[in-house]
């Protein structure tokens, strides 16, 4: 076989080896083990899981997390449960956690599971429902949703834009060139 034949012959193969070495690099990518969100606020560690709980099994004594990923962890008698009320099965979905975890017998087990509580904010920096009703009649404040856009989707106070906070710096384009311009940001409760 000559030069040119060879050329082609590796031209002919090159797409399937750099989808091989594709496959392998991303085999060996770990799964991410923080949220996006919670990065805002925490770093990255090795043996603990941050995001939102998805799904809890009493039965098989197994939870998932979205944590960028979605991971499977088991649970027993000897977890800890932190800043919620045994048991762990009453953990309701979505909400926040951080699992501290060990791994036994090829699977995941949790060692503690801690719930995020609601952040506790100055009163002058609470506004109630009809205050935000009436800057929304009176159109003379942005109202700004800080959700997932899946959220904000679903539903959202009429008129608002969508600026998830895990975003921000990308979309401060769309707030309010006047400094004086009241805005309202809200979101799925203080946490």
């Amino acid at each position: 076989m000559g030069i040119v034949g060879k050329l082609l012959l590796t031209l002919a193969f090159l797409p399937t080896l750099l989808m091989a070495s594709s496959d392998v690099t991303m085999a060996q990518s770990p799964k991410p083990k923080i949220l996006r969100p919670c990065n805002q606020c925490h770093q990255p560690d090795e043996k603990i899981l941050r995001g939102t709980l998805t799904g809890i099994s009493q039965k098989a004594e197994a939870f998932s997390i979205n944590a960028g990923a979605i991971w499977t962890v088991k649970f027993d008698d000897n977890t800890k449960l932190v800043g919620w009320p045994p048991p762990v099965g009453k953990l309701p979905k979505d909400k926040e956690i951080a699992v501290n975890f060990i791994q036994r017998d090829g699977e995941i087990y949790a060692e503690s599971i801690s719930v995020k509580q609601p952040a506790k904010l100055p009163e002058d920096k609470v506004v109630n429902t009809d205050f935000v009703a009436e800057r929304v009649e009176k159109g003379d404040a942005l109202i700004v949703d800080s959700r997932p856009a899946v959220r904000y989707w679903e539903g959202a106070i009429p008129g608002a834009i969508n600026i998830y906070d895990a975003e921000f710096d990308k979309h401060i384009d769309k707030l309010p060139k006047d400094k004086n311009k009241m805005i309202i940001f809200y979101c799925a409760g203080p946490t």
